[in-house]
């Protein structure tokens, strides 16, 4: 089996799930720290999205820690099709969660939307960057995995 690293199991998997686990919790924290998100489908959209990419790469940062402490990658082509179906479904809702923000927020501040007092834009924006950052992370993590995948098999 080839080796791939950013592969899961391996440590540089770990880095890029902890990677992850930052960005879409500080992504959410910055989306959640003022009530008026509710008011836009988009913000909750992506509010929603960083709520299941958070304990996704939670759990799969717990399994890179145990395949690094055991010195053992899974062989199984099963179990890395489903990480790398769900990295690839969580990238594509973070990559359109992080867009939808930035052009709602883009179109909110151009108007001169009540909404933008107070920073709140500002906010917003700094929200969808980092979802885009998580979304790079999720895009690297699926292939990475896409890579190490045909080893498994053939």
């Amino acid at each position: 089996m080839e080796h791939v690293p950013g592969s899961f199991g391996t440590s540089a998997s770990f880095a890029l799930r902890f990677g992850q686990i930052i960005f879409s919790s500080a992504s959410l924290i910055f989306m959640c720290l003022d009530y008026d998100f509710y008011d836009f489908t988009t913000f909750c959209y992506l509010t929603t999205v960083m709520a299941f990419v958070t304990p996704w790469s939670i759990s799969l940062a717990l399994a890179d820690t145990y395949s690094v402490l055991l010195k053992q990658l899974p062989h199984e082509p099963r179990l890395l099709s489903m990480v790398l179906a769900g990295d690839t479904v969580m990238s594509f809702l973070s990559l359109g969660g992080a867009c939808g923000v930035a052009s709602a927020t883009q179109l909110l501040s151009s108007l001169g939307a009540p909404i933008c007092g107070d920073n709140l834009c500002s906010q917003y924006q700094v929200s969808a960057t980092l979802a885009f950052l998580c979304w790079f992370l999720l895009l690297a993590s699926a292939l990475f995995n896409l890579w190490s995948l045909p080893s498994l098999l053939y």
